[in-house]
Formats: C-alpha cells, structure tokens, sequence
C-alpha cells in the first residue's frame, strides 16, 4: 500500500487530499495542529498526527515513525499554510516572519526530516502555491511574496533531489471553496485599525481578504484532479488547478506591469490620493 503524508488536514484542500487519496488505497498520514482536529482525522480512519510544521524535534520524530511503520514515503504534499492578509507595513517585519515561518520555512523543515523516507520510496514531494506567487496584489504581500518563494525553492529542490530520484511538483490553486477567506478575513481585521494610515481604504483590504471566494471550485474537484497528476507516471512540474489559475497568471504575463498595477489599484480601492 503506497503511503502519502499530507500536511494541514484540518480542512479545505487538506482534508479533501486526504479523502481521495484514502479512497485511492493510499495509507494516509494527516496532520494538524489541534487536538480536536486530530480527533476527527482519526475517526475519519487516517493515520492521524498532531503536529506543529514548524517543530524541528516533532518532525525528527515523525520521519523516525514513518521509517519504522511503513519504511518509506511515496507522497509528501506539503500543504500548511494561511495567508496573511492586510497592508505590508501594518504587519511588519513580525506579520511577514510568521507568514515564511508556515508557508515557506515549513517547506523546508518537513521536507528534510522526510527525506530519508523519501529516499527509500523514490517518493513526489508536492509542495502547495498559489496563483498569488504569480500575480501579486495590494494588501496581500506577505502572502504573495511567501507563495513566490514556494515557486523559487520548488524548482531548486526538484534538481537538487533528482539524484536520489525525488521528484517535486508545484501546484498552484486559484480561487478554492475553502476557509481560506474567513481565516484572511480574520487575519486583515487584526490589522485593520483607526491608527493605520489606509484605514480611509479598509473596504478594499476586506475585498482582497474575500478575494479567493469569488467562484471558487470546490476543493474536492481541486483534490481529485492532483490525485490523477501524481499517479501519472511522470507528474507534471506545474500543476494549476481551480477557478482563475490560469487566467490571473496569463494576465500577469501579457498585460505591461503599469496597466496591470493601475488595474489592481483600482480593484482594490488604491486609486485614491490620502
């Protein structure tokens, strides 16, 4: 029985992955960082593990576990993440930290503690992006520039694991039927504040936080069509899945950066002088 460890399964594209490829006769590993949500991974009938991405010494362990019970690791789908939403300055240095800490430098963590059982399992890391490393909009930044760098270390790693014959995808979603939304919801209202300097322009940090739910694809679709990827015998590089993730980088590409700047500005309520 092929073995796949998923990382973020508490909902959204996590716990949908984890659905379909349980269905598919994988032996699924899920993670998540709350008790209750680990609960509920293991009356779901996976292999349910409470983990913190960012916890070197939990990881450690985890790839000790996977070694001793199943001996290698066919899929690794690096999925935790969140996306701070708000403008960059408001957040700082400490908003952005904690943004890379989840979304980049977990990346990193998860996959180094895994690569020995990759090694055994020839094994597909699969690391999660977003469209927005593509086209990168106002009040998202940190966001943005996090997924950008998902891009950046996919591709290095997928030459620098090729010799132990590790493969590596990036998929990139669009607009996903998710929490996502709430969760940047909530996020930007923590920013959002009377002292800062766009505060005149909050309906427009709220736009772009709701942004990802404007006719999302539900995340089952999005699950099962990067199952068919990954059983194909060579997976694809780059896989965009989802309403708009492949219209908003294709704009990205065509428009000049000036017109493509002015037409965010204006989507999001920039097009004002404070």
């Amino acid at each position: 029985m092929p073995v796949a460890l998923i990382t973020g399964c508490s909902s959204g594209i996590g716990r949908a992955l984890a659905d379909v490829f349980k269905h598919a006769g994988y032996q699924v590993w899920a993670s998540a960082r709350r008790a209750d949500d680990v609960a509920a991974l293991a009356a779901a009938g996976f292999t349910a593990v409470q983990l913190d991405v960012n916890d070197g010494n939990a990881l450690q362990r985890l790839g000790e576990r996977l070694n001793t019970e199943c001996g290698g690791l066919d899929v690794l789908i690096n999925n935790a993440g969140y996306g701070a939403m708000g403008p960059l300055l408001d957040g700082g240095v400490e908003a952005m930290r904690r943004q890379f800490e989840t979304n980049v430098f977990s990346i990193v963590g998860v996959t180094r503690a895994m690569l020995p059982v990759l090694r055994r399992g020839r094994g597909l890391v699969v690391n999660i992006g977003s469209v927005s490393g593509v086209l990168v909009t106002p009040f998202a930044g940190a966001y943005c520039a996090s997924k950008a760098a998902v891009h950046a270390l996919s591709d290095a790693l997928r030459m620098e694991l090729a010799p132990f014959g590790i493969r590596v995808m990036e998929v990139q979603p669009g607009a996903i039927d998710t929490r996502f939304a709430k969760n940047a919801g909530h996020e930007a209202e923590q920013l959002i504040g009377e002292q800062s300097p766009w505060w005149p322009l909050r309906e427009g940090i709220r736009a772009r936080a709701n942004a990802s739910q404007n006719n999302p694809t539900p995340a089952t679709s999005v699950a099962a069509d990067l199952l068919k990827a990954v059983q194909q015998a060579r997976p694809p590089r780059l896989l965009r899945l989802g309403n708009g993730s492949r219209a908003l980088p294709l704009m990205a590409w065509l428009l000049p950066k000036g017109l493509l700047e002015k037409v965010l500005m204006k989507r999001f309520g920039l097009g004002v002088r404070l």
